[in-house]
C-alpha cells in the first residue's frame, strides 16, 4: 500500500477535467441557442461558484470514500443519507446505458456502414461490459484513461470551437448572433435544457472519494476545483459556440450534435477526419464512465456498509478491496435498460436516457447544500483545511441559490410543462422514470428500516 501510485495537481485537474466535462452534453446545451452564453454566465455565478466553495469545504473536512452519502447523513441522519446515495448510485447507469445507445450510431460513422438492431445491442452491452471491467481495478491503475480522455476532450472541444470561428468568418453564422438571440430565453423547450449546464457543472464531488491517490488532498482538492471550474465553463462555451455556428437550433440533435457540427462545416471534403472525430468521441465515452465509476461505487459501497443500500453494493475484491458488487449491479441495471430500449415508443433514446439519469443525479444533490450549512452550525468544532468565508447570511445565500436552481431546473426537466402531444410523449416516460426509481428509493429504506 506505501507504494501506490499518487495523482499531483496536474493529475488531478486532469481528472477533473474527465470527469466533470462531458462532451455529449455539448449539443444539449447548444440546443438551447444563443441565450446558452447568458446561462452560462448566470450559472457560474450563481451556482457553480457557491457549489465549488461548498464542495472544497466539505471534501477537506470530511475526507474518505462516502463523499455526499456522508455529508448528508452527517448533518441529517441515515435516511436522508440513504435517499442520496440511491439517487446518487441509480443515475450512473441511466447515463451508461444513455452513451451505450450512442455507440452503435458513432461506428457507423466510423467504418460507413450499416448496424442492425441486434449487433447494435451486442455493441451496447460490450461498451457497458468494458465499463465494469475497467471499474474493478483502482483509479490510480487508470489514470492514463483520465489523462487521455481529458486530452481528447480539450481537443475536441478545441477544434470545434476553432473551426467554429473559421466557418463563421467564411460562410456566416448558422444562428446568427444579434442582442435579442443572446438575451434569455423563456421557451419551455429551450428551458428543460438548462438542467444540462447544472449537470455540466456537477460532479467535483467526484474527485473527493480520489483523495486516497493524492499526494495532498486537502490543498489539491480546492485548487482543482477552483481552477477546474473555471478551465471547464471555458471550454464548454467554446466547444457550444461551435456546435451553434455550424448547426441551426431548430436541426440540432442532442445525440449526434458534435459530429455533425463538424460533419456540416466540412461538408463532402471531411471524409477521414469526421471518421477520426466519432472514433475520439467513442473514446470519450469511456473516459467519463472510467473517472465516475470509482467515485459512484465507492458512495454506493460505503452506504451500504453503513447498512443504508442493500447489502449486494457492499461486497468488494479481496486482491484490491474494489466495490465489485456496485460495479456488477451497474452492469446489470444498464444492460437491462438497454435491453428494453428497442421497445420504447421514443425514438431519441440517448435524450430519454440521459434526461433521466439528469433528474435523479440532480435529486442527489438537493440536500447537499442545506448539509453545508447543518454542519457549519452543529459540528462547528471540526477542524477545516479550507473553509468558506463570510457570516451567516453570506453562508445561507451560498447554501440557498444552487438549491433554488437545482429546484428549478428538475421541475423544467421532468414535469411536462406542456400538454401537447409530442411534449406529452417526450416528457411523460422521464416523468414516470423518476416516479418510479423515488419509489425505489423509498422502498429500500422502508424494507431496511433506515432511520
Amino acid at each position: 500500500m506505501e507504494n501506490k501510485k499518487k495523482f499531483n495537481l496536474f493529475s488531478v485537474l486532469l481528472s477533473v477535467i474527465c470527469v466533470v466535462f462531458v462532451a455529449e452534453a455539448a449539443a444539449p446545451v447548444a440546443a438551447i441557442g444563443n441565450s446558452m452564453f447568458f446561462w452560462w454566465i448566470v450559472l457560474i455565478v450563481a451556482f457553480l461558484i457557491p457549489y465549488g466553495l461548498i464542495t472544497s469545504e466539505l471534501g477537506t473536512t470530511y475526507v474518505g470514500e462516502g463523499g455526499l452519502y456522508d455529508w448528508v447523513s452527517k448533518a441529517f441522519g441515515h435516511r436522508w443519507g440513504a435517499r442520496a446515495s440511491w439517487y446518487y448510485w441509480v443515475n450512473f447507469p441511466l447515463w451508461m446505458a444513455s452513451l451505450a445507445v450512442l455507440c452503435p450510431e458513432l461506428l457507423q460513422t466510423i467504418f460507413g456502414i450499416e448496424i442492425n438492431t441486434m449487433t447494435a445491442l451486442i455493441i451496447e452491452l460490450v461498451f457497458i461490459w468494458v465499463i465494469v471491467f475497467i471499474s474493478l481495478f483502482p483509479i490510480s491503475d487508470s489514470v492514463w484513461i483520465l489523462k487521455g480522455g481529458a486530452a481528447i476532450k480539450i481537443l475536441l472541444a478545441v477544434m470545434l470551437g476553432g473551426f467554429g470561428i473559421y466557418f463563421a468568418v467564411t460562410k456566416g453564422f448558422a444562428n446568427p448572433i444579434t442582442v435579442s438571440s443572446l438575451l434569455p430565453s423563456f421557451d419551455l423547450n429551450s428551458l428543460s435544457f438548462i438542467s444540462v449546464i447544472i449537470f455540466n457543472l456537477l460532479g467535483f464531488e467526484v474527485i473527493c472519494t480520489f483523495a486516497d491517490s493524492m499526494e495532498n488532498p486537502k490543498k489539491q482538492i480546492p485548487q482543482a476545483i477552483i481552477i477546474g471550474g473555471v478551465l471547464i465553463a471555458a471550454i464548454y462555451m467554446f466547444s457550444a459556440f461551435g456546435i451553434g455556428v455550424a448547426i441551426p437550433t431548430a436541426d440540432l440533435s442532442t445525440s449526434s450534435g458534435l459530429v455533425d457540427s463538424f460533419q456540416a462545416m466540412l461538408g463532402t471534403e471531411g471524409g477521414i477526419f469526421i471518421s477520426v472525430i466519432a472514433f475520439l468521441f467513442l473514446l470519450t465515452l469511456f473516459g467519463n464512465m472510467a473517472s465516475w465509476s470509482m467515485g459512484v461505487n465507492n458512495v454506493a459501497c460505503y452506504a451500504a456498509d453503513n447498512g443504508d443500500m442493500p447489502k449486494f453494493f457492499s461486497k468488494r475484491r479481496k486482491s484490491n478491496d474494489i466495490p465489485i458488487g456496485a460495479a456488477l449491479m451497474n452492469g446489470i441495471f444498464a444492460s437491462v435498460v438497454v435491453l428494453i430500449a428497442p421497445f420504447l415508443p421514443n425514438e431519441d433514446l440517448f435524450w430519454s436516457f440521459f434526461s433521466l439519469n439528469l433528474v435523479l443525479f440532480l435529486l442527489s444533490y438537493l440536500p447537499v447544500f442545506p448539509a453545508f450549512y447543518k454542519l457549519r452550525k452543529s459540528d462547528p468544532d471540526t477542524a477545516r483545511p479550507f473553509k468558506v468565508s463570510g457570516g451567516p447570511a453570506r453562508l445561507m445565500m451560498y447554501t440557498a441559490l444552487p438549491l433554488i436552481i437545482i429546484i428549478i431546473s428538475l421541475i423544467f426537466t421532468a414535469l411536462p410543462l406542456q400538454f401537447d402531444k409530442a411534449t406529452l410523449e417526450a416528457q411523460l416516460p422521464i416523468t414516470i422514470g423518476a416516479v418510479v426509481f423515488i419509489a425505489i428509493g423509498e422502498t429500500i429504506i422502508h424494507v431496511r428500516k433506515i432511520k
